[in-house]
């Protein structure tokens, strides 16, 4: 923690307590600490519990890369690896050759998972999403799995006046919030509500940051993106303490337990749909938001179990949305 908080005891802001307690190189979650993912793990994604999702997401490329002409996939944040080896066996044959494949990991632990994956042996691995696109010569299709919502957040709680940003200080007595003024409000669409006092927000300026760098790389293709969240309309309805959260051993915490167990937890927050399709406004073009639910549908098998779960109304069919744009669409091949 010493390399968190600077020697003169001054707070540092949630954000930075975030990217240091998930990706810090000697002490963050998903940099050293994470084991697995699924039943053994911290947290299940949908890629471990469910086939339909490597049918759905297969067939999303085959159907994109028709219309583009990319041969190159791109896999962001692969977690267990899981979801990328089905993908590729989900793929028809005639495809499934001739389709190089990328996966963007800064996780060692991650990448050795990875892998020992037969069906990952001829994968490229990249650091950035930057790499990843060189290699590719800008021309790719990309999708992704819970990968935004493993950035760093901006944490913001309404005042009587006004927005005050969430800040963290190390004392005597452990980790403690501290309100501070906001200089200005970073470009989100959720200050367009109206919020009462004491709601929480988050927002995600480090994954604006992400898809700005990655617009300097990308010049043709489509992304496939699957996370929880929602539109900003609905995204903090009942939830007047904001969506942040940890998950340690499968079980959810909130509060002073997020200061808890550092770099042994997940932690993580819902997704602003509406702010991935106003950042990406300037270079991409978006498709209507959709649920989970009618992404998977047509493929589930009704007998499997994980299928089933997937796509409940009350769950996280519901919970989780999907989301998809594009640039520069073309037939030529890359």
């Amino acid at each position: 923690m010493n390399a968190l908080f600077p020697e003169d005891g001054s707070a540092v802001s949630f954000e930075a307590f975030m990217a240091y307690a998930l990706h810090d190189e000697t002490a963050g979650y998903y940099a050293r600490r994470i084991s697995t993912v699924g039943r053994g793990g911290d947290f299940t994604t949908t890629a471990e519990i469910s086939p339909a999702l490597a049918k759905a997401v297969a067939a999303w490329l085959v159907r994109e890369m028709q219309s583009n002409g990319c041969r190159d996939v791109i896999e962001l944040g692969p977690g267990s690896g899981a979801l990328a080896a089905a993908v590729r066996e989900a793929l028809p044959w005639s495809w499934r050759w001739r389709t190089r494949w990328h996966l963007v990991e800064t996780s060692a632990t991650l990448r050795n998972i990875q892998a020992k994956r037969p069906a990952l042996r001829r994968v490229r691995w990249h650091d950035s999403i930057g790499s990843a696109l060189e290699a590719c010569a800008g021309a790719a299709c990309l999708y992704s799995n819970e990968f935004f919502d493993a950035f760093p957040v901006r944490l913001f709680q309404r005042a009587n006046d006004g927005w005050k940003e969430v800040f963290v200080h190390r004392g005597g007595e452990g980790l403690r919030e501290v309100l501070r003024e906001v200089d200005a409000l970073p470009e989100s669409n959720v200050w367009q509500r109206s919020w009462p006092t004491g709601q929480r927000v988050e927002v995600h300026e480090s994954v604006r940051q992400w898809l700005l760098a990655m617009a300097e790389h990308w010049r043709r293709g489509a992304m496939l993106t699957i996370d929880y969240g929602a539109a900003v309309d609905a995204l903090y309805h009942r939830q007047p303490g904001g969506s942040l959260r940890a998950y340690l051993r499968q079980q959810r915490t909130t509060g002073a337990a997020i200061y808890q167990h550092i770099g042994r937890q997940d932690i993580t927050a819902d997704v602003n749909f509406s702010d991935l399709m106003a950042w990406t406004a300037g270079f991409a073009e978006s498709a209507p938001l959709i649920s989970q639910r009618e992404f998977l549908m047509p493929h589930v098998d009704a007998r499997c179990r994980g299928d089933v779960y997937a796509v409940e109304e009350a769950g996280a069919g519901d919970a989780f949305r999907v989301w998809q744009c594009s640039v520069g669409v073309s037939q030529k091949s890359c």
